[in-house]
């Protein structure tokens, strides 16, 4: 059995953080069973120049560079879409999703507009981009607006990835307004819902914010923060009756270097939360997971000893790691758009 076996034997499923069709391809064949897209991936992706061809006949219509951005996005996320269709139709819609993100300049720094005027543009972009799709998931923002449309997504049929989830407060508003949605419904067997919880960017901040963690709490607070929510799914759910699981994506899973210059293994996050819902991995950390020689075992159900979870809740103020993950989560939301629509004009004066 490989690494990526064993990791799916425990029970996760692996998304690829990317809908690059070649390593769509490659994941595919190695157990991957869905994918995710954001701007920063779309906009990887042209700069390549692999996909100048399909650019040319858009420019050549007069579309304008957001146009063809999200003509391309919308291209490369159902190219994913294709490739896992025999999932989801074996998993009965279970599985084989592939997530579009919404448009994230609705959270820009500069935006007027107020809540409602932002959850009403969600919710028209979230069904002018899920129509006639089977197999697409809705990426939407834990914040504000994008709270406040997730009711009336699903009430209208969509699929929601519930997106840059740091704490419980967001996760239980997400998980309230999918419940009153699917009230709503008259098709509960196509209900699905998952939430993504960020993991390491957790661990980025207490080194930083809270340095007074004991050393076996540091490093430990983006897993245990995952693994309460989790929980918290797994139970609320039980006994709602629907036949598609609603499950938590743990996001966020690549490690990175931290301010003592040191970088956790590849593994870290991937071992931790194995066997359960979804690991949403980049290429590099699917990468790491099928050399590292490792045989996975079921994790996501053991939390660490009593006093480093009393350290971890003595120190570490939820409110104030929320807001200030959110405040960053949301520049790396909005401004990877706005450089893909760059890229795209730099592309047009290229191509011409």
């Amino acid at each position: 059995m490989t690494p990526l076996q064993s990791l799916a034997a425990t029970g996760t499923k692996l998304w690829l953080d990317s809908v690059d069709p070649d390593l769509i391809k490659l994941n595919r064949s190695q157990g991957a069973t869905g994918a995710t897209s954001n701007p920063i991936i779309i906009s990887d992706l042209l700069k390549t120049g692999r996909f100048d061809a399909d650019m040319k006949p858009l420019f050549a219509a007069g579309h304008d560079d957001e146009a063809v951005a999200w003509a391309m996005t919308d291209k490369l996320v159902k190219n994913a879409q294709d490739v896992f269709l025999d999932v989801w139709e074996a998993t009965k819609g279970d599985d084989g999703w592939v997530s579009f993100e919404l448009d994230p300049l609705l959270e820009d720094k500069a935006q007027t507009r107020n809540t409602e005027e932002r959850a009403a543009e969600y919710i028209r972009l979230g069904k002018k981009w899920a129509a006639g799709h089977k197999n697409r998931m809705i990426k939407v923002p834990a914040t504000p607006g994008g709270l406040a449309a997730i009711e009336e997504l699903v009430a209208a049929g969509i699929c929601p990835n519930i997106t840059l989830i740091f704490s419980e407060r967001q996760y239980l508003i997400a998980r309230d307004a999918v419940y009153r949605g699917v009230q709503r419904r008259t098709d509960k067997e196509n209900v699905k819902s998952v939430y993504s919880i960020f993991v390491s960017r957790v661990d980025v901040y207490t080194e930083e914010h809270v340095p007074s963690l004991i050393p076996a709490a540091q490093g430990q607070v983006g897993i245990v923060n995952a693994k309460r929510i989790w929980k918290m799914n797994k139970d609320f759910w039980a006994d709602k009756g629907l036949p598609r699981k609603q499950e938590m994506i743990f996001a966020s899973t690549g490690t990175k270097k931290m301010k003592s210059g040191i970088t956790p293994p590849p593994t870290t996050y991937v071992a931790a939360l194995a066997g359960d819902d979804i690991e949403t991995n980049p290429p590099a950390t699917n990468e790491a997971v099928a050399n590292s020689g490792l045989t996975f075992t079921k994790q996501v159900h053991l939390l660490p000893p009593a006093e480093v979870l009393a350290d971890i809740d003595a120190k570490v103020d939820v409110k104030k790691m929320e807001e200030t993950l959110m405040s960053e989560g949301l520049a790396k939301f909005a401004d990877p758009h706005k450089a893909l629509i760059k890229l795209i004009g730099e592309k047009r004066a290229a191509l011409k």
